[in-house]
């Protein structure tokens, strides 16, 4: 008896195994999109570098209270 229930309890256990499958392997696909660049990035960099240029430019110059001599006291 004890060897018909583990007959048995084999033929369950391969037979769940034999309709279970084989492994399944999904390869996933890469899809590679093409950036297009800014168009403003091109003008616009320069522009900011143009304008730092000339505040720094504007700033440097100048009479400071150093060269204009001592100052009368109110």
């Amino acid at each position: 008896m004890k060897k018909i229930i583990a007959g048995a309890c084999a033929a369950a256990l391969l037979s769940t195994a034999l309709y279970a499958g084989g492994p399944v392997i999904v390869a996933e696909e890469t899809v590679v999109v093409a950036e297009e660049p800014a168009s403003s990035t091109g003008l616009l960099l320069p522009l900011l570098l143009l304008a730092a240029i000339g505040l720094v430019v504007a700033s440097s110059g100048g009479n400071d209270s150093r060269d204009r001599g001592p100052q009368p006291c109110l």
